[in-house]
């Protein structure tokens, strides 16, 4: 029992000695190239609600918004022509009602689904989740959950 206890002191402290480095990565930002920057801006800013926050290129040519405290999404003109984009590639927003957020997209007339693409459907996920999709103006698809994480 002492050999186990005196093992435990010693993971303990290995573990209080992890440096930055040693940390697992984590989500920096997500860049979407799109067609119109204005629009998407108006897209993300207005209908969404986030915060666009300074860019450091300051030259016209990128917005930044950020996703969380450490997160951001970037927008970048670019795109040409339009793309399919297929649902189960997204990203996900985390938000505190998706019926709150469901109201505010039919306000918008922005048509939202469930992961099997059916119309103004809400799916709750196994663990209770509450999730829907929807795309933005390039077609990007853009999940809305209720997760507690």
């Amino acid at each position: 029992m002492f050999v186990l206890a005196q093992w435990l002191v010693f993971q303990q402290s290995l573990c209080s000695q992890v440096t930055n480095a040693e940390k697992r990565p984590e989500i920096d930002h997500i860049t979407l190239q799109v067609r119109d920057l204005e629009k998407s801006a108006e897209f993300y800013r207005g209908t969404i609600g986030l915060e666009q926050i300074p860019e450091p290129f300051k030259d016209g040519k990128h917005l930044f918004f950020r996703l969380g405290a450490h997160t951001q999404l970037h927008l970048v003109p670019g795109v040409k022509s339009g793309m399919q984009h297929d649902i189960h590639v997204h990203f996900a927003l985390r938000v505190s009602s998706v019926a709150s957020f469901c109201t505010l997209l039919q306000g918008k007339q922005i048509k939202y689904c469930n992961s099997d693409n059916e119309e103004g459907v809400v799916t709750t996920r196994p663990d209770g989740i509450k999730q829907i999709y929807f795309q933005d103006p390039d077609g990007y698809w853009v999940e809305v959950n209720d997760s507690r994480l």
